[in-house]
C-alpha cells in the first residue's frame, strides 16, 4: 500500500450560508491524501498502473467550483466522486479550507477534515 497527497489546491470559491458570500467569493485550500497500492507501479513505472494526481486535481477543482452552504457538503462531493471514478483508490481524506472566513474575528482559515473508506 501507499499514499498519495496534493497539498494546497487553492481555489477561488462561492461557498457559505451569507448571500454576500455568493457573490463576492472567497479564497480556499484543499488537502487531499489517498490510499491505494503503489506497488504494481513502482515495479512497472506506468501511470496507468497507479491513481493519477492529475485526476484527482481535476475532480477538487471542479466540485469546488460547484456552490454549496457548507465545506462538508464540498468534502463528501469530492470523497464520493473519487471513490466512483478512482478504482484503485482505498480510502481518503479530505481537509478544505475556508481562508480568512467572515466570522468577525481574526482567524486565518476555517478547516473542516472528512475521512471515508471503500
Amino acid at each position: 500500500m501507499g499514499i498519495i497527497k496534493l497539498t494546497n489546491i487553492r481555489t477561488f470559491s462561492f461557498h457559505g450560508c451569507l448571500v454576500e458570500e455568493s457573490k463576492i467569493g472567497s479564497d480556499y485550500s484543499v488537502n487531499l491524501t489517498i490510499k491505494t497500492n503503489l506497488e504494481p507501479s513502482a515495479q512497472t513505472d506506468e501511470l496507468t498502473d497507479t491513481v493519477d494526481y492529475v485526476d484527482l486535481n481535476r475532480i477538487v477543482v471542479e466540485e469546488m467550483a460547484i456552490r454549496a452552504k457548507l465545506l462538508e457538503h464540498v468534502a463528501k462531493r469530492i470523497m464520493d466522486r473519487v471513490l466512483k471514478e478512482l478504482q484503485m483508490v482505498t480510502k481518503i481524506e479530505v481537509e478544505v479550507t475556508k481562508l480568512n472566513p467572515p466570522i468577525g474575528g481574526d482567524v486565518e482559515g476555517v478547516t473542516i477534515v472528512m475521512k471515508k473508506k471503500r
